[in-house]
């Protein structure tokens, strides 16, 4: 079922034909923490793209890959690392929908928490 997948899906990771397309048109420049690679046409083409490692998701790519793959940048993040500032916090991908997403307080959804009180009296006709 695994070739099958591979050659049909793309939301489960890259199909055969991005494989094929990589290998013979593709040059590694890079990757990123999350071990997504990144390449660029090999015959000095302008085109560019992300093989993710995992499931396919666009948040998944870091602001300075997005960059470059858009670009808004000519070098790649491996040849002129970005300034990092000591306030930036790490690249989390959408968590929207997973266990890991964020539940304001008083959520329904959060863990612990009792409902909102009701600070009010609702309107009934009788009254």
């Amino acid at each position: 079922m695994g070739f099958l997948t591979r050659i049909f899906t793309w939301w489960n990771g890259y199909t055969i034909g991005t494989a094929l397309f990589t290998w013979r048109n593709g040059e590694q420049v890079g990757a990123d923490s999350q071990g997504n690679r990144y390449f660029r046409e090999s015959n000095g083409g302008r085109r560019r793209w992300v093989l993710y490692d995992g499931e396919v998701d666009a948040s998944r790519v870091p602001p300075e890959w997005h960059a470059w793959l858009h670009h808004t940048v000519e070098a790649t993040p491996v040849e002129q690392p970005p300034l990092v500032k000591p306030w930036e916090k790490d690249h989390l991908p959408n968590l929207t929908g997973t266990a890991g997403a964020h539940h304001p307080k008083g959520s329904l959804l959060k863990a612990n928490t009792a409902a909102p009180a009701r600070d009010y009296q609702a309107w009934s006709p009788e009254n």
